[in-house]
């Protein structure tokens, strides 16, 4: 089982696609940092002149937690479109190739081949959310150093700098989970066509929708709302608050993981009773 998810591991990161996400990250995060390090701008400092008289601030409050946070904010409105790049071609690509009776006359049950290409697509998930991570925290402090992260919601919440690190281990916790959902909505959608671009609008659609219910006024949209896997998306936002609520955060990841688990049964249920034509 190990070697025959390694191969489909082999298989993902020899695709140039699978590459797309981390070299958008990997050039987004530096072009932030060092973007906010040469112009000299400090959004702390912008954001406090009005509190000068009530606030009196000490130590290094423009620093890599707060640019890790900066970028966690911009960045994942637009990681699942990153994630669908792969995620839409891990059935789709292998009817676009004609591999589907290849692959399925192996001595390995559909069920599992299923698996593997699951297990494979939600290890690049968390490969690309970990990049994310270590690429905005290390860059981070190595131009701005460390120090208490200071977050403006409406209200000014300092965290003390021994808090921090686990709050953004929860955050990106929950974060990760909320990309699993995303990327099983890819696999599924990829099950039922021949083409990658499909399971990319499709689940970009989806978000797009679901996100767009989850904010309008409307009464009948408030009863649908907690039944959207969008609604819970957010739960890395939780890790920041004071105090955390750690109930809500199980929640929401709890929920996750069960529209994980049903897209991939349902995928499962479609995929065992599909007719490879080629």
């Amino acid at each position: 089982m190990l070697n025959i998810v390694l191969l489909e591991a082999h298989k993902i990161f020899t695709k140039w696609r699978t590459y797309i996400g981390f070299l958008t990250i990997g050039i987004i995060v530096p072009l932030i940092v060092v973007g906010l390090k040469l112009s000299g701008i400090n959004p702390t400092q912008n954001a406090m002149f009005n509190f000068q008289e009530e606030f009196i601030t000490t130590g290094n409050l423009f620093n890599g937690w707060f640019i890790s946070h900066l970028i966690m904010h911009s960045l994942f409105v637009h990681i699942p479109f990153l994630i669908t790049l792969v995620a839409g071609d891990s059935l789709a690509g292998e009817a676009t190739s004609g591999t589907y009776r290849i692959l399925l006359t192996r001595p390995v049950s559909r069920i599992k081949v299923l698996t593997i290409k699951y297990i494979t697509t939600i290890f690049y998930t968390s490969t690309l959310v970990v990049f994310l991570a270590a690429l905005s925290i290390g860059l981070g402090h190595l131009f701005f150093g460390d120090g208490d992260l200071i977050i403006f919601r409406g209200e000014i919440l300092l965290l003390p700098v021994d808090e921090v690190w686990w709050r953004f281990l929860l955050a990106y916790l929950g974060a990760l989970v909320a990309m699993w959902t995303v990327a099983s909505l890819a696999f599924f959608f990829s099950s039922f066509v021949e083409n990658a671009i499909g399971p990319i609008i499709g689940t970009m659609a989806v978000l797009i929708i679901f996100l767009i219910i989850g904010e309008l006024p409307i009464e009948f949209f408030k009863t649908i709302k907690p039944y959207l896997f969008t609604t819970y998306s957010s739960v890395w936002t939780k890790a920041f608050e004071e105090p955390v609520n750690f109930n809500e955060i199980f929640k929401s990841i709890s929920y996750l993981c069960i529209y994980c688990g049903g897209f991939f049964l349902v995928t499962l249920y479609l995929f065992r009773r599909k007719d490879i034509l080629s």
